[in-house]
């Protein structure tokens, strides 16, 4: 591991260029993630995203080699499933060779909808594919509680499953807010039940976006509730860190835990790793080097 990238932030950032707002191509995003993995701080980057549809549409390019050759050879990915759980075992046979799939993640349900019928789907899938982690994400209203135990139950049981919940978007109703975020954070504790989020943690810093009015979570905010609620905090603690706008007492506790695997909270997707990465190096988590590439936040 890199002595500038300590043991808590590893495999923070998945590398989600292709998704908006940054929409990089997917030749232009490959090229950089490979640049990210050869970089000083690739400890903190995840796999790159990339959609269901556009391996089946064969958008990875032609067949690699298993050593490695061809446009995509050596990549390790994570698949979002943009055409379903029913979509997701056509993406994985249509994986060149060479190419690996460590996670699939996909919506379940849509707001309002029972999840509990798309998480048998996928827990199916669960069961065949053993081998790739896989991530349900559920939305955060009707039958979230239910969907946790099951989720739990299925992972006690020993399939490689595990929660994700939508922190953003296009609406307010997709910002959960610091409660409501708060307490998903403490069920996934009282379940030991690791999660992933996506969506709207541009920033270290909880902060207001000034051409949306959206107020967006901060990734330094989550990291350090999360530290809290591994600890014991109850909902009140937890969501205070959530909402907090000073940095201090966030990167206190993240300092005091750098030696530390991070509990529950796997990471989140974003559309630029520079980004995040600079945040982290201003706020003195990260030792910062020179190499590091511009872009968007997802």
């Amino acid at each position: 591991m890199s002595t500038r990238v300590p043991r808590l932030l590893a495999g923070l950032v998945d590398d989600a260029a292709v998704f908006p707002p940054g929409s990089a191509t997917l030749p232009d995003a490959l090229a950089a993630h490979r640049r990210h993995r050869d970089s000083w701080y690739a400890d903190m980057v995840g796999p790159l995203l990339v959609p269901a549809s556009a391996v089946v549409a064969g958008e990875l390019g032609g067949p690699a080699d298993p050593h490695g050759a061809g446009p995509a050879g050596g990549l390790v990915l994570g698949l979002i499933g943009d055409t379903g759980v029913k979509g997701l075992p056509a993406a994985l046979a249509a994986l060149p060779a060479g190419v690996t799939a460590r996670q699939v993640e996909v919506a379940v349900a849509k707001r309002g909808e029972d999840p509990q019928p798309g998480l048998a789907e996928l827990l199916k899938l669960a069961e065949r594919r053993g081998d790739v982690d896989v991530y349900a994400e559920l939305p955060l209203t009707f039958g979230l509680t239910a969907a946790l135990d099951t989720v739990a139950a299925a992972r006690a049981a020993g399939l490689p499953v595990a929660a994700k919940f939508r922190t953003g978007g296009l609406a307010a109703e997709l910002f959960p807010t610091p409660v409501e975020l708060a307490a998903v954070i403490c069920a996934c504790r009282d379940r030991e039940l690791p999660f992933k989020l996506t969506a709207g943690l541009h920033h270290a810093v909880r902060h207001r976006d000034p051409e949306t009015g959206f107020t967006h979570h901060g990734f330094g905010n989550v990291l350090a509730a999360t530290l809290a609620a591994a600890d014991g905090a109850e909902v009140d603690e937890v969501a205070a860190l959530l909402a907090a706008t000073d940095p201090v007492p966030l990167v206190e506790r993240a300092r005091a835990a750098r030696a530390a695997e991070r509990p529950l909270w796997v990471g989140y997707g974003s559309c630029s790793v520079a980004e995040p990465l600079a945040d982290l190096i201003r706020l003195g988590l990260v030792n910062g080097g020179h190499d590091v590439n511009g872009g968007h936040d997802a």
